[in-house]
């Protein structure tokens, strides 16, 4: 059974109370009419006439005749009275019903006006679809209750676009670059079984390079996994110092940092947080490799860990070539390489600092990206220190 619409209900709302304050205000009128009406001001008040029926058997047949008089004046005024509002309960039935009946249709049209902007929700919600997201209702007038909701929808549609869009663009990327480890394996594998005959050196470079892509792709995957873990929100909440992280993050870029030649200068001071380790490890370390692969030779590296007004800060700087302020929000973004950099093409996947973002927001942190005036970046993050979480 189907109950009946909000607008209904409030129609017969508004029409109830309208007519119970009407026959309430009309019932007071009624009283007061009936004390008021036909009253004489030379007559006796109720007082008097009790007095005059104490004193009247001491004052002789005169008082008497005066009672009597009295009491049939006072009879006489009561069935005016009721005649009186007998003849006038007609018209106000009436005219108690003639404002019940105006009564609904004014309640349905301003509740109809007032649920206009509900109704509007309700149609644009239903014309809504993950390929028609820049459908908004964009209401207009006073803000009010229904403006207010109005906007907010608008506002989580638009946030809802920015997802689905962010979200294509991210498979479409993802499937991009898994694609070309997976066409060197193919190809190279084609190209060796073409060959009527292969000497066991060519099996082994190939068996290299299908090792190098699957290499790759397997980077990319892991990245993606991290990406996906981090965004669901913090699994862990251990305490961890930022500083055994970054010690840790050198220690595995030694090698590559040693190959390019690069000056890697620490300065780790304890810096508490309650988290992840294991995403806390994967953001340090992120900021760390991507500090050394994207430099060049001869270059340098900075990192440094510690804590101040209830923040602890880890911060990783490092040369390389420069890079223009207006594309620094591309680098959060995944599959965003504004630079090839020294070994980018090799081993970057392009969601490192997407991963590091990620991971500090499921933290309740924040992060920024600052262009060094001779190249390279400084990237800063900070995190709530562990017990002001």
């Amino acid at each position: 059974m189907r109950h009946p619409s909000i607008r209904l209900r409030l129609t017969v709302v508004y029409a109830i109370v309208l007519v119970v304050t009407s026959a309430a205000l009309l019932a007071l009128n009624y009283w007061l009419l009936y004390h008021t009406l036909y009253n004489n001001i030379h007559d006796p008040t109720a007082a008097e006439l009790a007095q005059m029926r104490r004193a009247a058997p001491d004052a002789g047949s005169g008082w008497d005749e005066k009672l009597r008089s009295a009491d049939l004046d006072a009879a006489r005024i009561a069935a005016l009275r009721r005649q009186t509002l007998l003849g006038t309960a007609g018209a106000s039935a009436i005219g108690l019903l003639v404002t019940a009946v105006a009564g609904l249709a004014i309640s349905w049209i301003v509740a109809g006006r007032l649920l206009r902007p509900l109704r509007m929700l309700t149609a644009t919600t239903r014309r809504i679809s993950q390929d028609r997201l820049h459908e908004r209702i964009a209401l207009t007038g006073r803000q009010d209750e229904l403006k207010e909701l109005a906007d907010t929808f608008d506002e989580m549609v638009g946030r809802l676009e920015a997802a689905f869009a962010s979200q294509r663009r991210f498979v479409a990327d993802a499937a991009h670059d898994l694609r070309t480890p997976l066409a060197i394996v193919r190809s190279g594998m084609e190209v060796q079984l073409a060959k009527r005959r292969s000497t066991p050196e060519q099996w082994r470079a190939t068996a290299d390079r299908v090792l190098t892509a699957t290499a790759r792709a397997e980077r990319m995957l892991d990245g993606l996994l991290a990406l996906a873990r981090s965004d669901s929100g913090v699994i862990a909440t251990e305490p961890y110092d930022l500083a055994s992280a970054a010690a840790a993050a050198v220690s595995s870029a030694d090698e590559e940092a040693d190959r390019a030649g690069l000056a890697v200068t620490c300065d780790l001071r304890p810096a508490p947080v309650a988290g992840d380790p294991v995403l806390l490890d994967r953001l340090v370390g992120n900021l760390v490799d991507n500090a050394v692969r994207h430099n060049h030779d001869g270059g340098w590296v900075e990192v440094v860990t510690g804590r101040g007004d209830r923040r602890a800060v880890v911060s990783v700087r490092n040369s390389g070539p420069e890079i223009p302020p207006a594309a620094i929000d591309r680098l959060f973004e995944p599959f965003q390489r504004l630079v090839s950099g020294r070994a980018a093409g090799a081993s970057s996947t392009g969601l490192g600092l997407a991963i590091v973002r990620s991971i500090v927001h499921a933290h309740a942190g924040t992060i920024t990206a600052t262009p060094n005036a001779d190249g390279g970046l400084t990237v800063a993050v900070t995190l709530p220190v562990y017990g002001y979480t």
